[in-house]
């Protein structure tokens, strides 16, 4: 079954950057997929506009089965400063309008799956930069997505945290 269909996209910006010319891939349900190149080649464009929040203006993006549940976790971790851990990681519920008693309970549940249990109450200046990488995957996870989108969300950590997340990463994907 097919996830996720892009056929000859394209993409130029106002600047006039040609990000991307005739891409084509498919990904397909379960898959485990990484796009690879080097950088400024277009592979930030490309997720973007995989998870709609850009346009192409060349091709199409196609969802076979309709659009799945999909998350996204970007290059940094893009928390809000205000609010602790547990509000971060439960921000898709609440804006799904899930009931909080539910959504506390499943904010907890994904950052107990990220290596985040009693740091719920925490806010992301207290963080590292890892906390705060695992407190996004733990958002992006809470919704229970069939498409997850990463960004390079790991690049700026240091070798020993990007090799525990990129492990803790394969993990969850086995499990789900």
């Amino acid at each position: 079954m097919t996830l996720l269909s892009l056929s000859q996209i394209g993409k130029r910006f106002a600047t006039g950057t040609q990000a991307l010319d005739r891409l084509s891939f498919d990904i397909p349900a379960g898959q485990f997929v990484s796009l690879l190149g080097p950088s400024g080649c277009g592979k930030s464009t490309a997720l973007r506009l995989a998870a709609g929040l850009l346009e192409p203006d060349a091709g199409t993006v196609t969802y076979p089965d309709g659009k799945p549940e999909t998350a996204f976790v970007f290059q940094e971790a893009t928390l809000m400063p205000w609010a602790d851990a547990l509000a971060n990681a439960r921000l898709p519920l609440d804006l799904k309008r899930v009931p909080r008693a539910e959504a506390n309970r499943r904010a907890e549940e994904s950052l107990a799956r990220v290596g985040l249990k009693g740091f719920e109450r925490a806010f992301p200046r207290e963080l590292s930069g890892g906390m705060k990488m695992r407190v996004s995957l733990a958002r992006a996870l809470v919704a229970r997505p069939k498409l997850l989108l990463l960004d390079e969300p790991f690049a700026a950590l240091d070798e020993i945290t990007r090799q525990a997340l990129g492990d803790d990463l394969l993990r969850l994907w086995r499990e789900d």
